[in-house]
């Protein structure tokens, strides 16, 4: 998998919030394989002693930090909070978030553009938390984003793809584009049909960091998109109406 540049053998990003206790947010990243994980600045600068611990398990683990604005309701707070990240963490990538309804967490794609504009302009690497929209999705590229990272659906819902149709429309809009499905994914399947429409990856937290077990569910997860991309470079059999034999009927013995 290719990011700005830089190129990724896994293809599974994992949040870190939420987990049962340090040792198994480690455990589950090793588990999945992940080389990218997601953190979020507000959390862990909440309490210095507990960040810098954090900090320290997330470089024993060796993976890379993409910090996010979770949680910004504005523009402005979206890109304070990414230049925050950067002088903590030392990185240009930032996973923008401008959220614009409370209650299902959908982004807020006129902000999103925005601040995205401003955000390439001032040398971040951007990875856009968006909808499906492929209008938005345009704006976006237009802007300088090279991620797109479009909602399967509401963060935290575990409702997997509700918009398969937008989906394929936008791989095959963006096909030079990095696209990530990100927010919905609740089970291996799903992360599975994400990767069999083609999508360079997903990203997910929740579905890992509170399973019952959270370890046991990375490894699946890994599993689950490395089948996927699998079947997607394999040019999988495409849906027909009606019913088609498996076996030849050339040949067959005839009684007539």
């Amino acid at each position: 998998m290719d990011i700005y540049g830089e190129t990724f053998t896994s293809r599974l990003m994992l949040g870190t919030a939420r987990y049962p206790s340090p040792d198994i947010l480690k455990q589950s990243i090793e588990a999945s394989g992940a080389e990218i994980v997601t953190v979020s600045l507000r959390r862990e600068s909440a309490n210095e002693r507990a960040g810098q611990a954090f900090w320290n398990l997330i470089r024993e683990t060796g993976v890379r930090v993409l910090p996010n604005t979770a949680g910004c309701h504005s523009v402005r707070e979206a890109v304070t909070t990414a230049q925050m990240a950067r002088e903590v963490f030392g990185t240009n990538w930032v996973k923008l978030e401008v959220i614009g309804d409370a209650d299902t967490l959908q982004p807020d794609l006129f902000g999103l553009v925005e601040a995205a504009r401003i955000l390439t302009k001032d040398g971040f690497q951007v990875f856009a938390y968006t909808t499906e929209d492929l209008v938005a999705a345009d704006r976006l590229v237009e802007a300088g984003c090279r991620v797109l990272m479009p909602w399967g659906s509401p963060i935290g819902s575990a409702r997997g793809l509700n918009n398969v149709y937008g989906l394929r429309a936008m791989r095959a809009r963006f096909p030079e584009a990095t696209l990530l499905v990100d927010a919905g994914i609740g089970v291996p399947s799903h992360a599975a049909q994400a990767m069999e429409l083609g999508y360079d990856g997903v990203l997910l937290s929740s579905a890992v960091a509170l399973a019952g077990d959270p370890v046991s569910m990375a490894r699946a997860f890994r599993l689950s998109v490395e089948a996927g991309r699998l079947a997607f470079e394999a040019d999988p059999l495409q849906p027909r109406d009606m019913a088609e034999p498996s076996t030849p009927v050339l040949g067959l013995a005839s009684f007539a």
